[in-house]
């Protein structure tokens, strides 16, 4: 069962994260709080797996390098090559798709041989092959979403 403080840290800052030297601080203040219990439910949530991370989203290629990578895993082995894929910090998210190739994500790394090193260590480490993908439009998609915070 959601607090009524987690419901408003997911609902409120999927977007809207205070960019300061205090984010937590100014969250707090924000919702009338204490920043140790805004700390506190963060952390709970990332325990309860209901976040993965708080941090920017780069537009791509503005820093360094970015590819779209996709894998066709075999549906018993997805679990274990996402997680494996979820554990480099180069890797922003993934995320299963309907398809043979299955298993998507976004790679960010600061050069473009870094990148490729990373793709071959993932390659590796999981025993599939990944396809990198250009990307040959720039599209944005609003990834927030509103919560239902009604119980």
């Amino acid at each position: 069962m959601l607090s009524a403080l987690h419901k408003q840290l997911l609902n409120n800052y999927q977007q809207d994260f205070p960019l300061s030297p205090t984010p937590y601080r100014d969250i707090a203040e924000q919702l009338g709080v204490s920043e140790d219990e805004v700390l506190s439910a963060f952390q709970a949530l990332s325990e309860q797996q209901m976040i993965s991370r708080i941090g920017p989203v780069i537009a791509p290629n503005a820093i360094g390098n970015s590819a779209l990578v996709a894998m066709a895993v075999p549906e018993a082995d997805l679990n274990r090559v996402a997680e494996l894929v979820s554990a480099y910090p180069e890797v922003n998210h993934n995320y299963e798709r309907e398809n043979r190739f299955n298993l998507w994500f976004v790679l960010i790394a600061d050069h473009e041989a870094h990148l490729r090193a990373v793709i071959a260590d993932i390659e590796a480490t999981t025993g599939y092959r990944a396809m990198p993908l250009p990307m040959l439009a720039d599209y944005f998609i609003n990834l927030g979403f509103e919560l239902n915070l009604h119980d």
